[in-house]
C-alpha cells in the first residue's frame, strides 16, 4: 500500500504521519527529510544542492525529485510508502506516477486533510518547533516552551519568523495555487479521499486510521467533483485586467525558455534596447541574501535548517522587486514564472499593481542544441556572468571580463544532468507555454544560430509588443 497525505502547513500532516507510519509499518517520505539527510551524508545529490545554496542560488526541483525517485528505488516493493506532503503539483503526481511504474508499483490514494484557512492561521501562529529534533509543538499545549524529549535535553522551543499571521496567509495563498491541479489530477482519476482535519485531534486521528484501512481493503470512497468544487474555491486567483481596462503605463515582458536557451543573454540586450529593468530570480535571490533583508533572512532561515526555500518567499521577492520605482516604466522578468502557480502568482500582482503584461516571449531551442551548448558553458565564481566557450568566450582564457574573476563549469552541466532539468523544463515549463499561447500573449522565437540573430528577432518581437501595450519607450 502506497498513499500519500496532503494539506496546508498546519494542518497536522507532520503529527498523524508520525503515529500512522508505525500503526500501519510504512515508509515515512518526506521531502524536507529527505533534503536534509542527502546534505547531512553529503551524498552526490547532498553535494550539488549545497553547491546551489552556497551560490545563493534556488535548488531546482529536479534536484529534489531525484532524491525521491533515489530513495524508493530502495525501498523494497513488498513495503509500504506513506508520503508526506509531496506531490506538491501537478507536475510532481505526474512524475511520481511515472516514477512507480517503472518500479512496477503505484499509488493507491492520496488523503487530504481539508483545515479552513483561519484554522491554519491560528494554528501556525502559536506554534512552537524544537531546534533540536525539529518537532512542532502549540503554546497552549507546551506553555513552558522547551521540548520534553530527553535526547533534546529541554531545548528551548522557537517561533519560525514565517508563522505569523500575515505570512501564514501568504504561504495559503501559494499552497491553494500550487495544489489545485494536484487534486484535480487525482480526483479525475478516482484516488483522491478529503477529510475532514479540524477539531480534536484523536478524532481526526481515528478518521485517518479507517481511511487508510479502508484503502488497504480497496474500499476507500473517492472525493467527488462537487466535493473538490468546495476546496477549489479557496484558491481566490485573480483575474486579470483586461486589455479594455485602464492600466499604467509601462511595458512588462516575461522571457521564457530551457535552461541554456539563452534567456540572460537576451534579457540584457531587451533591457538595454529597451530601457527596461532586467529582473532575473537569481540574481534578486542573491540579492537578498547578501543585504539581509527581511526575505533574505527568512530564505536564510530556511536554508540553515536544510530545508528548500517555498515557493512564496520566492513570489515575494519578485512582488517587492516589481513594485520599485526604477520598474515602473517596465521590465524584462527572466527566470519567473516557471509554472501556472506562479503564473497566476504574476497575474495577481500585476492586477495588484494596477498593471497588464505586454506579452510573454518564448525562445525555442531543441533540446539536442542545448544540450550541446550547456557542455560548453562557463561561469564566473564572483559575479555569476555566463560565458561559452564557442558563443561567447572570454576575452582571457578562464577569466571573467568584468571583474576577472576565476571562471569554472558547474557540475550540472553535463549532459545527463542537462538532460534530467530539460525533462523537468518540459513538465513544468511547456503547460504554462500553452497557458499564455491561449491568452493570446505569447510570441514564439527562433533560438537557434548566431547570437546576433537571435537577438534581432528577439528585439523585434518586443518592439510588436510595444506598439499594442500601452506604453511607449521613450528612445524609440
Amino acid at each position: 500500500m502506497n498513499i500519500s497525505l496532503i494539506g496546508p502547513s498546519g494542518s497536522g500532516k507532520g503529527s498523524h504521519t508520525a503515529k500512522l507510519v508505525k500503526e500501519f509499518n510504512l515508509v515515512h517520505v518526506a521531502t524536507g527529510d529527505l533534503f536534509r539527510e542527502n546534505l547531512e551524508k553529503r551524498t552526490a545529490l547532498g553535494i550539488l544542492a549545497r553547491k546551489y545554496m552556497s551560490e545563493g542560488e534556488l535548488v531546482p526541483d529536479e534536484v529534489v525529485e531525484a532524491m525521491i525517485e533515489e530513495r524508493l528505488w530502495k525501498i523494497s516493493p513488498e513495503q509500504g510508502v506513506l508520503f508526506d506532503g509531496f506531490p506538491r503539483t501537478s507536475y510532481q503526481a505526474k512524475s511520481l506516477d511515472q516514477m512507480f511504474q517503472e518500479m512496477d508499483r503505484a499509488l493507491d490514494d492520496v488523503i487530504y486533510l481539508k483545515v479552513s484557512d483561519e484554522a491554519i492561521v491560528q494554528r501556525l501562529s502559536g506554534r512552537l518547533i524544537c531546534r533540536e529534533c525539529l518537532e512542532p509543538f502549540h503554546k497552549t499545549a507546551n506553555p513552558f516552551k522547551t521540548c520534553p524529549h530527553q535526547k533534546c535535553e529541554g531545548q528551548h522551543l522557537y517561533q519560525r519568523p514565517d508563522d505569523t499571521p500575515e505570512m501564514g496567509r501568504a504561504r495559503l495563498k501559494v499552497f491553494h495555487r500550487s495544489t489545485g491541479p494536484v487534486i484535480d489530477y487525482y480526483q479525475e482519476r478516482g484516488r483522491l479521499i478529503i477529510l475532514e482535519g479540524e477539531g480534536d485531534f484523536a478524532q481526526v486521528h481515528a478518521a485517518l486510521i479507517a481511511a487508510v484501512e479502508a484503502i488497504q481493503r480497496k474500499e476507500a470512497r473517492p472525493a467527488t467533483r462537487e466535493e473538490v468544487a468546495q476546496l477549489q474555491a479557496l484558491r481566490g486567483i485573480a483575474v486579470a485586467i483586461e486589455p479594455g481596462e485602464a492600466v499604467l503605463p509601462s511595458l512588462d515582458i516575461v522571457l521564457l525558455g530551457a535552461p541554456g536557451s539563452g534567456k540572460g543573454t537576451q534579457a540584457e540586450q531587451l533591457a538595454r534596447q529597451l530601457q527596461l529593468q532586467h529582473i532575473a530570480t537569481g540574481d534578486l535571490f542573491r540579492e537578498n541574501l547578501k543585504n539581509k533583508t527581511d526575505l533574505g533572512n527568512l530564505a536564510k532561515a530556511y536554508m540553515d535548517r536544510g530545508e528548500l526555500v517555498p515557493d512564496g518567499v520566492t513570489e515575494s521577492m519578485v512582488q517587492e522587486r516589481l513594485a520599485r520605482p526604477d520598474a515602473r516604466g517596465g521590465f524584462i522578468l527572466d527566470g519567473f514564472p516557471r509554472t501556472l502557480s506562479q503564473a497566476e502568482a504574476l497575474s495577481e500582482m500585476l492586477t495588484d499593481m494596477r498593471r497588464r503584461l505586454a506579452g510573454v516571449l518564448y525562445i525555442n531551442v531543441a533540446d539536442a542544441a542545448i544540450v550541446n551548448r550547456l557542455s560548453g558553458r562557463l561561469i564566473c565564481r564572483n559575479c555569476q556572468t555566463p560565458y561559452h566557450l564557442q558563443f561567447k568566450p572570454p576575452k582571457q582564457s578562464g577569466h571573467c571580463d568584468l571583474c576577472g574573476g576565476e571562471l569554472y563549469q558547474r557540475d550540472d552541466d553535463n549532459p545527463a544532468t542537462v538532460k534530467a532539468r530539460l525533462k523537468t523544463f518540459h513538465g513544468q515549463t511547456e503547460p504554462l507555454i500553452h497557458y499564455y499561447r491561449e491568452a493570446g500573449t505569447l510570441v514564439e522565437i527562433a533560438g537557434e544560430g548566431k547570437v546576433s540573430d537571435v537577438t534581432d528577432r528577439t528585439i523585434a518581437a518586443a518592439r510588436g509588443l510595444q506598439v499594442s501595450a500601452p506604453f511607449v519607450a521613450s528612445n524609440i
